[in-house]
């Protein structure tokens, strides 16, 4: 969900264009808050906390969504959820995707397309599109921010320096898991990957994780040859989310996991190269991807016919399976190519 408001957030920057002098809430959970803070084009926060799933909560919270009189809703996440929150509003316009089950709580359920038209990517376009019924014209894409503080930004400078990361070699952080096992490249792959990198580029890597995951960070470390363990910082980490992306905005790349982490990067034009899942759709997430700044890979380049006819539920029993399809040696070559835009860029 991370990943999905930092996305929606775009809808603000393109409807404050055009209404400078609208109030423009955003609805999300608590946890998801860090990566929209201090974006300028939010005026309030609706925090929906893991308590309103039980209708004792819930009412008040529906009753204080009405109480605010929004002439319109926009509803991004489009489920059985947010499409009751929606026809409660009691907005005059309501807007969201078109699907069977919920398109009686909007005035204005648009369809998605199939096919992206930019390089931003199906995720942004679909967003935009939701503003079709606001505005007469509205970019073809808009690219996600984050708003770090200047103090953030020294923090973490801070703390490289303190722990005597040479500025001299290339700082890459390494989402080494995924929000989920079926979204994690098994440890022993991403280990030879992370081999790769260290011989190729003897980069000094961070590893994304949280306290929790510490175990699973180490069994990937434990994994890598012995040289590129002294390359590996496992010590530092960012403690919040904030600290992470603050982290991130100091290296070169980010490499690993698609998912969260890879939309922040980019969001910070941090150069990223992600592996995707095989139950998570490229042509949805390949966001703002070229040649020479961000990257991905994704079985099915490989072998399409493992994907024909496969529901995302059929795929998701198989992802284990799948992702052991994805060995190493189908992603080497692009990462090398990876690699040496990201030397070239620090020459």
């Amino acid at each position: 969900m991370i990943g999905d408001v930092l996305t929606s957030s775009i809808l603000f920057e393109a409807l404050r264009a055009q209404y400078p002098q609208a109030v423009l809430h955003y609805l999300i959970y608590r946890h998801t808050l860090p990566v929209v803070e201090n974006n300028p084009f939010i005026d309030k926060f609706i925090i929906y906390e893991e308590d309103y799933k039980k209708p004792t909560h819930l009412l008040p919270f529906l009753k204080e969504i009405r109480g605010e009189k929004y002439d319109v809703v926009i509803d991004v996440y489009s489920k059985l959820g947010t499409a009751l929150i929606s026809a409660v509003s009691g907005a005059p316009i309501t807007i969201s995707y078109k699907k069977w089950y919920t398109r009686f709580s909007y005035t204005h359920p648009l369809p998605r397309k199939s096919k992206a038209t930019t390089n931003a990517g199906l995720a942004i376009e679909h967003r935009l599109d939701l503003l079709k019924p606001l505005l007469k014209k509205f970019p073809a894409e808009v690219k996600p921010k984050i708003y770090l503080t200047d103090s953030e930004i020294k923090n973490a400078k801070n703390t490289l320096i303190n722990s005597e990361i040479s500025p001299e070699k290339p700082l890459i952080m390494i989402s080494v898991l995924g929000s989920s096992a079926d979204k994690t490249y098994p440890a022993e792959y991403l280990a030879q990957l992370l081999d790769q990198i260290v011989t190729e580029t003897n980069a000094n890597l961070l590893f994304n994780y949280i306290p929790s995951q510490r175990e699973a960070a180490e069994h990937t470390f434990q994994l890598c040859n012995p040289e590129t363990q002294l390359n590996i910082h496992l010590g530092i980490f960012g403690k919040s989310l904030r600290e992470f992306m603050a982290l991130t905005s100091q290296c070169d790349a980010l490499i690993g996991n698609e998912g969260g982490a890879v939309n922040m990067a980019k969001a910070m034009d941090i150069p990223t190269f992600a592996i995707f899942s095989p139950v998570v759709s490229r042509e949805d997430w390949s966001l703002f991807e070229n040649e020479t700044g961000n990257s991905s890979v994704h079985l099915r380049d490989h072998s399409p016919h493992l994907f024909e006819s496969l529901s995302k539920k059929e795929l998701k029993e198989r992802s284990a399976e799948y992702y052991q399809l994805f060995r190493p040696n189908l992603i080497k070559d692009q990462l090398s190519g990876f690699l040496r835009a990201i030397k070239s860029g620090r020459d």
